[in-house]
This record gives structure tokens, sequence and C-alpha cells, in this order.
């Protein structure tokens, strides 16, 4: 990697780990915060910039992530052979079940690994949700992704609300009611 390659990281990942910036005030509501935190995955105190990208999906489709905006993202970065993300995409394919046709768009970006290893993945595992191929890690680097599973939430105006390394079970229930709370919140008032 680099030297210019790991300063960006290395800036990525100090701005999202200040949650504080220009950006303002996080204003998705404090049920909103209040039910994340009680699910284990408080939310950033700012709202962050999300960095855009075109990523090729399994299914062939180009997808650039400004495009999604309007929509909550749940965007997850991850690996076939890493056993915490093989452990979380059944809830992950639970949560997109129950949400997809609420403005949940659920996203999750493979991480430099071969297309047909990736589909013979899901499937195998009978995963559903839009898949799409980082096959160089740019859009890893680029949200400063340093181990995976590692995810990612932008509200429907494409700021990043939430930023979380690590496995997680998406589809308990105080999750579920997070998420049923940040969706209902971003219908009533429309793109802030």
């Amino acid at each position: 990697m680099n030297n210019m390659l790991l300063l960006a990281l290395c800036l990525t990942m100090v701005s999202y780990a200040a949650c504080a910036d220009s950006a303002g005030r996080m204003d998705v509501g404090e049920d909103v915060k209040k039910a994340f935190a009680e699910a284990g995955l408080p939310l950033l105190n700012a709202k962050q910039p999300a960095p855009d990208w075109t990523l090729k999906a399994v299914d062939g489709d180009a997808v650039t992530l400004s495009q999604l905006t309007g929509q909550v993202v749940f965007l997850n970065f991850w690996a076939t052979w890493c056993p915490p993300c093989r452990a979380e995409m059944p809830s992950m394919e639970a949560l997109y079940q129950r949400f997809k046709d609420r403005g949940l768009a659920l996203v999750a970006v493979d991480l430099m690994e071969r297309e047909d290893v990736v589909r013979n993945y899901l499937r195998e595992n009978g995963l559903t949700f839009p898949v799409l191929l980082d096959t160089r890690g740019l859009a890893g680097g680029q949200y400063g992704v340093k181990a995976v599973p590692t995810t990612c939430i932008l509200d429907r105006d494409g700021t990043m609300i939430a930023y979380a390394a690590g496995a997680r079970d998406w589809n308990t229930e105080k999750m579920i009611a997070a998420f049923e709370k940040l969706l209902s919140r971003n219908v009533k008032s429309g793109n802030d």
C-alpha cells in the first residue's frame, strides 16, 4: 500500500472516530438515538459525509451509492472467508426481508474476492440481498475499513449516522425496533 493511500485511510478513520465535525449535530431524533443505543449500536454524534463510489454487483449491474439517496442504507463490508461475516449474514437477510419494502437498502460489499467465489457463497446460503464486488478494495479504503465485517448506516440524505466494526445479530427485537423507529421517522420527515 503506498504512503498516500495509507495516509488517506488513517485520516478517514480519524474523521469517523471523532464523530463530530462541521457536518452538524445528529438530527435523527432522541427516540432513534436511544433505540439504537439500547440495541448496542450507538449512533455517531454528528452525521458524516458518506464517500460515493460505483461498483459492479454480482448480478452484473453497476451500482452507485449516491443513487440510493432517499433510502436508509445498511452498508456492510465483508468477505466469504470471514467467520464473523458468515455468522451475521442470516440476520442481515432477515433484516433485509423485513424492511426492503419500507425504505431500507441493504448492500453488502465483498472485499477483494473473485466473483465466482462470492456468487457460489450467496447461492449456497440462500442470501438474496444485493452484493457488490470491491475487487481492488477501493470502496473499503474510502470507508476506512480495517476489519470485516464493518457496517455503516446511512440516513436517507446519504450521510453516515453509524459506523461499527464487528459482527452483530441484526435480527434481535431491539435492533428491529431501532430500524422501525429510523425508517418511520424518515418517512414522516422526508429527506433532512
